[in-house]
C-alpha cells in the first residue's frame, strides 16, 4: 500500500495505536524481549514521521499499561530504561519538527527519573503546534475513568459542582488529556482483537483496524494500509 492510495481530504484527526507484538517478535528470533522493545521504538519513530508527513493532528501511543507491572522486574526496568533513552535521543528532533509531547497515565506510580524526563519533554515541546504525540504510560482506561469520577465527586462534596450538572461533556473534561479530540481510528498490531483497557471512554466511536503485523515490523506502508481501510468505511456514530 502506498501513500498515493490515501484520500488526503478524508484523513483522521487522531490515530490511537496499541503497539502489540514486541515479545513475540523477539521470541521468533530467539532474542531477549528488550530487543523486541528496541525494534518497536524504531517502528514508533517511523509511524510518527509518517503521520506528520500526512498532516495527522494527534497520535496516541500505548507505551505502558497499568497491567504491564505484572511482567518481570527485569523487563519492566529495561522498558523504562529504553523509554528514557529514546526521550533523550529523540527530543530535539521532535522539537525541531514542531511536535508537542503529551502524556497520560498515573504519574505518581513512576520513578522520579521517569517523571522528570516526561515533565521535561512536555515542557520543552509545549509551544509546538504542528502535531501532538500523546504517550500513555502507566495508563489504564478504567483507572482514568475512576480518577475522573473521584475528581468530580470531590468537587460535588466541596460545593463547587452540582451533581445535576454532570454530563458527558463535564465528565470528559476530567480525563487525563481532555483537550485532545477523540480518536477516529484505533490500530492494533499482532492480530489480537481486544482493547486492552486503552482509552475506553474516548474510543466509543473509533473505527478499529486490526493488523497481523507484529509491531517491530510496522512501517509507513502498514500505516497507509490502515488508513485506506479506515477510509473505506462509513462512519455512522450510532445513526443510519
Amino acid at each position: 500500500m502506498a501513500r498515493a492510495d490515501i484520500d488526503m481530504q478524508r484523513l483522521p484527526r487522531h490515530i490511537a495505536i496499541i503497539m502489540d507484538g514486541n515479545g513475540r517478535w523477539a521470541a521468533k528470533r530467539g532474542v531477549p524481549h528488550e530487543a523486541g522493545h528496541e525494534a518497536g521504538a524504531k517502528s514508533a519513530r517511523a509511524v510518527i514521521e509518517g503521520c506528520r508527513e500526512l498532516g495527522i493532528q494527534v497520535v496516541s501511543l500505548y507505551a505502558f499499561s497499568t497491567e504491564n507491572w505484572r511482567r518481570s522486574e527485569h523487563e519492566v526496568t529495561a522498558l523504562f530504561h529504553l523509554l528514557s533513552k529514546y526521550m533523550r535521543l529523540e527530543l530535539e528532533n521532535v522539537h525541531r519538527e514542531g511536535i508537542r509531547i503529551t502524556v497520560m497515565g498515573r504519574m505518581e506510580g513512576l520513578s522520579q527519573r521517569v517523571r522528570e524526563d516526561l515533565a521535561y519533554c512536555q515542557e520543552r515541546t509545549c509551544g509546538n503546534t504542528d502535531m501532538v504525540v500523546n504517550v500513555a504510560i502507566n495508563y489504564g482506561g478504567r483507572a482514568e475513568i475512576v480518577d475522573a469520577a473521584k475528581t468530580l465527586a470531590a468537587k460535588v462534596r466541596d460545593g463547587g459542582l452540582d451533581v445535576d450538572d454532570i454530563d458527558e461533556i463535564c465528565f470528559a473534561s476530567q480525563l487525563y488529556q481532555p483537550d485532545l479530540p477523540d480518536p477516529d481510528i484505533l490500530i492494533r498490531t499482532s492480530g489480537e482483537m481486544r482493547l486492552s483497557n486503552f482509552m475506553l471512554w474516548q474510543l466509543s466511536y473509533a473505527e478499529i483496524v486490526l493488523m497481523k503485523t507484529l509491531w517491530p515490523d510496522f512501517r509507513k506502508r502498514h500505516l497507509y494500509k490502515a488508513l485506506v481501510e479506515f477510509q473505506a468505511r462509513q462512519r455512522r456514530f450510532g445513526g443510519r
